[in-house]
């Protein structure tokens, strides 16, 4: 009988190795560290290495960017927005490439990566627009012979700092605006979506994106980020990301009195009442909570019932969240996608055990979901409580996860004094048939957004986005707002009278005079 073969190992590519980008050329770190990127849908899928970066590799890219401002300001501004039009036109031309990407290293479904990567698309569109429209305003003199405008100049280098959740959308919502405006760029992404973040700059370059103008360092918030922060040249910050890691920017920032952008966390509600359209409302509330497995700053996280449609919803909504397909998001059956790491989904799981000491009671969910081909990604299972003190903590601290607490209210007046009982105010809905209730919640509801008859997601990208108390500083990303952050305003006076006149005096008692 013949002897059975010994199998051979199967050889396996090395794992890419990608590069930092400064000064137009592709480098990896002078730490010569990497960490790796792995599909948080399967763990065994891995992406590719990625350099740890140090802060001598963010004092090259600060030097390149401010020796590319020199030249960049100075370029027309309608100019630099043909090319931020020309990355969007690739943008368009990878979309489902770049979607199906995304999937692989962030998670959520593919539905979702093509709206990530669309919203780049309709930013750039609307930034390079911009470039013909930087307007300032011309006003009247009180002197004669005398005119009187404001023109916007550009700040400087900018530090751009994104999170993982929206790893194309809100790199767009930063760089675009921060280009357009002449500034200069460097831009720390997220440790967990380093790829679609460098899909994103190889596009620019192609773009023709002039060398030094963006440059890209991978690596921690500790290492790169907080370098970035610090640094005396980098005249302005944007970031997004958790109140607390806002919180400790600020005050870095604060020595060298940089102008900083914080979009941070949010625990938004949907305040449904009896006048509602239900089926409406439910597929809002689906949509709102479990989409992008929770992981959105205007996710959905409190659900506030009037008491006369409380016990009906929530029949309709467990039996609704039951049904939802967990699984890979390349998969296009799939509804909801993993978690983006283990130690997310181990914040999550801490959260559902916080609920239960509380004495919220647990109406689905509340476990990771390990059951077959789930068992190699971090899944977790869509989750309700119900019986939810406003003061407990799954119903004040953000969660970032699929974990939704179900709040009991008498009254409208009851549920907005609720909603606003947090220290965020980002994202907010009601879904009312009711036009004066509908008034009456915008206009008392704490949040910088307010959806009626939607749910608390689904930002356009042509208008402000941002919050209010916690949320952030008072800037906004996106609209024409964002383009007030990455200028300055310059006054500007030209006196052709050929005499020399006085302003700020008492030109009354002189023209009375003459």
């Amino acid at each position: 009988m013949e002897a059975p073969k010994t199998q051979q190992p199967i050889a396996l590519d090395p794992p890419r190795e990608y590069l930092n980008y400064i000064n137009g050329k592709w480098k990896p770190s002078r730490s010569g560290q990497w960490f790796e990127n792995r599909n948080p849908a399967d763990q065994d899928d891995l992406i590719g290495l990625f350099p740890l970066s140090t802060e001598e590799d963010v004092q090259e890219a600060v030097e390149a960017a401010r020796e590319a401002f020199a030249r960049w300001r100075r370029v027309p501004a309608p100019q630099r927005g043909a090319i931020v039009q020309r990355a969007g036109d690739i943008l368009r031309a990878r979309k489902e490439e770049i979607a199906r990407e995304m999937t692989r290293e962030m998670g959520k479904i593919l539905l979702e990566t093509r709206g990530d990567v669309q919203e780049g698309i309709d930013t750039a569109y609307y930034a390079a627009s911009e470039g013909r429209r930087l307007f300032g305003h011309t006003v009247p003199s009180e002197l004669p012979d005398k005119f009187n405008m404001t023109i916007r100049m550009p700040v400087g280098v900018a530090g751009v700092i994104t999170p993982w959740n929206f790893p194309l959308a809100i790199p767009t919502w930063k760089i675009f605006p921060a280009l357009v405006c002449g500034n200069t760029v460097v831009f720390k992404p997220a440790q967990l979506t380093p790829k679609t973040a460098t899909t994103l700059v190889e596009i620019l370059e192609e773009a023709g994106l002039p060398p030094g103008v963006l440059n890209l360092v991978h690596g921690s918030g500790s290492g790169v980020g907080a370098a970035i922060v610090r640094h005396p040249g980098v005249a302005l910050v944007s970031f997004t990301g958790s109140t607390e890691v806002g919180i400790q920017i600020s005050r870095m920032a604060a020595d060298s009195l940089k102008r900083v952008s914080l979009e941070l966390g949010g625990k938004n509600a949907v305040i449904i009442m009896p006048d509602a359209d239900l089926e409406l409302a439910l597929e809002g509330v689906i949509w709102g909570a479990f989409g992008t497995t929770g992981q959105r700053c205007t996710a959905t996280s409190r659900l506030i019932l009037h008491e006369s449609i409380h016990d009906l919803f929530l029949e309709r909504l467990l039996e609704r969240t039951l049904r939802l397909r967990l699984g890979n998001g390349l998969d296009p059956e799939t509804e909801v996608g993993p978690l983006v790491s283990e130690a997310q989904r181990q914040t999550v799981d801490r959260y559902v055990r916080i609920g239960l000491e509380e004495g919220a009671r647990l109406l689905c969910g509340g476990a990771p979901a390990t059951e077959g081909a789930l068992s190699k990604g971090w899944f977790y299972q869509p989750t309700i409580f119900t019986e939810v003190q406003p003061h407990m903590r799954i119903a004040q601290e953000e969660i970032f996860g699929p974990v939704l607490s179900v709040i009991r209210v008498r009254s409208l007046e009851e549920a907005i004094e609720v909603l606003n009982g947090t220290r965020y105010g980002l994202s907010s809905s009601i879904y009312t048939r009711n036009l004066q209730d509908a008034f009456y919640a915008i206009r008392e509801i704490e949040a910088g957004i307010t959806y009626v008859n939607a749910p608390t997601i689904g930002a356009e990208a042509h208008m402000p986005f941002g919050g209010v108390k916690q949320t952030g500083n008072g800037h906004r990303e996106g609209g024409w707002e964002v383009f007030d952050f990455y200028t300055e305003t310059k006054t500007v006076y030209i006196d052709y009278s050929g005499r020399l006149q006085r302003a700020q005096i008492d030109t009354e008692r002189l023209s009375g005079e003459a």
